[in-house]
This record gives structure tokens, sequence and C-alpha cells, in this order.
């Protein structure tokens, strides 16, 4: 979220706050070192937001604390402190966010059917919103909703068509329904559009596995753990080498 944008979604959240007259006028350079350091230091900056709120910092505060929270890795706890937020903000664009990023806390923690339930509350609120229809897919595929999770896709490209991410999960869902062509169409758009993209590479590999291409497929593993050694799809393609090399390709 860029400083602008940052400071416009405080104010915002400040709204019903700010009509109790006790309620402190908004601090927006105190909201953005809260966040800042919610996002950096997550211990210190969610010990900032709970000083700032014993001060009467309001919803502000609270939305630093909950930063912090999923940043420290408390996912539940400041997924369930975004949905209050959410329920008692007033803005519906706010209130909108606030579900959002509920839902992405949801993801974190695993709990796909609270995150469906928050990212559909703010779907209902902004429905073309292609960031919350990708993390509704996810959350519909992870409840096994493979369908639905496509259909959320389709429409996230209808509204943003150079999204390299929905592609490649929408071609994630085209395999796992064993209709590989479709699969290979979406990976290839995704790589066209970024060819260094280690998700869209690990699924290439998968689908090269698949019709039989192993050295193909081996290429691309090997490349995504170059571009990603530590990260997920890295180990994932890992994985996939040392089940080609002990001859259990699955």
């Amino acid at each position: 979220m860029n400083p602008r944008t940052l400071l416009a979604f405080g104010a915002a959240l400040l709204v019903a706050a700010a009509s109790a007259a006790a309620a402190p006028p908004y601090d927006a350079a105190r909201y953005e070192s809260c966040m800042s350091l919610a996002r950096s230091d997550p211990q210190k900056g969610l010990e900032a937001g709970i000083a700032w709120r014993k001060s009467g910092g309001g919803a502000v505060a609270d939305h630093c604390v909950a930063t912090a929270l999923v940043a420290r890795g408390d996912t539940a706890e400041g997924a369930r402190l975004l949905e209050e937020l959410a329920a008692e903000e007033d803005n519906p664009a706010t209130r909108a966010k606030l579900f959002g990023q509920a839902g992405r806390a949801w993801l974190a923690e695993g709990d796909n059917r609270r995150a469906w339930g928050a990212l559909d509350d703010g779907l209902r609120l902004d429905p073309q919103s292609s960031d919350m229809l990708i993390d509704r897919a996810i959350a519909n595929a992870g409840l096994g909703l493979t369908f639905e999770a496509i259909d959320d896709l389709n429409r996230t490209l209808e509204l943003a068509p150079g999204r390299a991410d929905a592609l490649v999960l929408r071609g994630t869902a085209w395999r796992r329904l064993n209709s590989l062509d479709l699969a290979e169409d979406d990976i290839g758009r995704a790589l066209a559009i970024a060819p260094r993209n280690v998700d869209a590479l690990l699924e290439r590999g998968n689908l090269r596995r698949l019709r039989g291409k192993a050295a193909e497929a081996r290429a691309d593993f090997v490349a995504v753990m170059g571009l990603d050694p530590n990260g997920p799809a890295g180990k994932a393609a890992r994985r996939s080498v040392e089940a080609m090399d002990s001859g259990k390709q699955k």
C-alpha cells in the first residue's frame, strides 16, 4: 500500500471515532509510522498500536494492532480484529478493504471457510476487487470447490486480463480437473506476461511431467530452484526433482 493510499485508508477508518467528542484529531504521521513498524517489526508495532489505543487512538490504532498481529503470525487473532473493525465501519469502501484483509489473514491461518466468508462479505461491497476475487478463488480451491474457484478467476481476468497470478491459479485448477490443454494455455499466457514467474514455471514443469516430457519438466524445476531457492515454489520444485530422480513420479 503506497503512503498516499495508506493515509487515505487511515482517515476513512477514523470516520466513526471522529464523531465522538472525546476522539483525538487524526494523526496521519502516527498512523503511517505505526503501520510501517507493524510490518517491519511486528512486536514493536503491536506495542505501539496498543499504547496508541490506550491513549484514545480508536479505529486506526486497532488497525495497526491487527496488522502487527497478522505480521507476527497471530493470524486468527488479527483476522478477528479486522472483522470487528469491518463490522463497526460505516464507509462501504473501507469496510470492503477490511473484510479483504481479514480474508487474507484467514487464508494465512489455513481456515478457508472463515476466509471465504470474510471475502464474500467484502465482494458484496466491492464486487470488482480483483484481489478479493483471487483470494476467494484460493479459499474455494481449499474447500474443494474447483469450479467455483475458476468462476472467480474468470471474473478476475475479465477485470484485469494481465494478471499473471490469476492465470497461474486458473491453470492449476484446470490441471487438477485434468483439462491439460486449458491449463497449458493459461500457463503459457502467464509466462508471456511474466517469464520469470516462479509459480508459472513450476506449474509448466508439472504439466510437462504429466505429458511425459521429463527433460523439459526438469529444466523448469531447476529454473525455479535457482530463482526461489528457499521459497515455497523452490521447495516444491526440489521435491519434484527428487521424485523424478527416485522414479516416484506423481
